[in-house]
């Protein structure tokens, strides 16, 4: 895989730059610009060597039409700040402002491309129609350069087919990403402990598998954890359940008893009898995780949890974590996560944040981003590499000469 400086003299160049500037948004505030600042040394590198950069990039989930909830617009303005350069904006994805704004770039100029998921064309299935939007794309540039890595899981036009027809590199961005990648799959330093969280189990069905083969030690919080607790006999009140990952969940925990890995699974939990919310205060209490209420929901893991989990990740030498422990967005069941975050900044060795919810927790949080060995850019990304899969975003690179 190459990187820009395989595209050679970029003078006066058009560089289409696939990034992942996809930031939540409340209204057209920007609550964590961190994807956009991701962003900035490879777009920055490609104006500052004399290319007319032109940025695509998506931003939540149109249905392949504009709408103005997902407009870009707020993103280039901050891209602009960050960069302490002009950026401009195109109001669509290829027509006629995209055609405009593009020709209209001095060398070491920057513009952002409206939301290219505005386009039916961008996440199609029929290679035809993924393809003619793509040939539009391609249209507008003499080189591509894939630096959204958010998004290298996918096969879409943005990120696929373009890189079929025009000179391509992978960015500064990607080719961090999957080479950290590389150091939690090929050969890791030990002891290596994987921590999971978020919701679901079947979110994670795959990383599980592919891990249970590789890692030391698996801890396991978030809401995905009552579906373990369930399996092994344990009442989980309101808790989210996934009944038809019990099975699973029985066949993991046997699994890594059988191969000596350790799954490590909270002794207590906060519970609260309602989900948080605008119109009640929270109301938080510990309980044993074998104990837990039939009237109370799972929100957090408690505090002797997540003192046993900083244990664990104490001496290790390799250290990814996906997914918070629960509901970080309200203090009464942030701690869980806090304990998580903090233990990875104190790890001895290589310590990933695996994007998604947990870069976002990180952020709130108030940790400082450079305590941790890295932070991804992308969750999904992330786990289907752990799960080894092939991304075709990446793997479209290996084969474009």
């Amino acid at each position: 895989m190459s990187g820009i400086e395989s595209l050679g003299d970029l003078r006066g160049k058009r560089v289409l730059v696939r990034s992942d500037l996809n930031v939540p948004l409340d209204g057209t505030t920007i609550t964590d610009d961190g994807r956009i600042r991701a962003s900035i040394p490879t777009i920055r590198a490609l104006a500052d060597a004399g290319a007319r950069v032109a940025v695509t990039a998506h931003l939540g989930r149109p249905k392949g039409a504009p709408d103005p909830a997902y407009s870009l617009a707020p993103v280039a303005a901050r891209l602009g700040e960050l960069l302490g350069r002009p950026v401009a904006f195109a109001t669509d994805t290829v027509g006629e402002s995209a055609r405009t704004t593009v020709a209209g770039l001095a060398d070491g100029e920057v513009a952002v491309l409206e939301n290219v998921r505005f386009n039916p064309g961008e996440t199609s299935k029929d290679d035809a129609v993924r393809g003619a939007f793509a040939d539009e794309l391609a249209g507008l540039a003499d080189a591509f350069v894939s630096d959204g890595f958010g998004v290298v899981h996918r096969k879409q036009a943005s990120v696929y087919d373009v890189a079929l027809r025009l000179p391509s590199a992978m960015g500064g961005l990607v080719a961090k990403e999957i080479g950290v990648l590389r150091r939690l799959t090929v050969d890791p330093e030990r002891p290596y402990a994987v921590v999971l969280g978020g919701s679901k189990v079947s979110d994670k069905l795959g990383v599980i598998d592919n891990l249970l083969g590789k890692a030391d030690r698996l801890l396991i919080g978030g809401g995905m954890v009552f579906t373990f607790l369930a399996a092994q006999g344990h009442e989980v009140g309101k808790s989210l359940l996934e009944e038809d990952q019990l099975d699973t969940c029985r066949g993991y925990l046997s699994r890594a008893a059988e191969s000596g890995v350790q799954i490590l699974l909270p002794t207590d939990i906060v519970v609260d009898t309602e989900f948080p919310s605008a119109v009640r205060e929270p109301q938080p209490q510990v309980v044993p995780a074998s104990a837990i209420p039939a009237d109370s929901l799972g929100l957090d893991i408690g505090p002797e949890s997540g003192a046993a989990f900083a244990a664990a990740l104490a001496d290790a030498q390799t250290v990814f974590w996906n997914g918070p422990m629960g509901v970080f967005e309200v203090d009464a069941f942030a701690e869980g996560t806090r304990a998580v975050a903090q233990a990875l900044t104190e790890v001895p060795g290589l310590s990933v944040v695996g994007g998604g919810d947990s870069a976002a927790a990180v952020r709130k949080l108030g940790f400082d981003e450079g305590a941790f060995g890295h932070i991804s850019t992308g969750g999904g990304a992330s786990l289907e590499f752990l799960e080894g899969k092939e991304l075709p975003g990446i793997a479209v690179l290996e084969r474009t000469p």
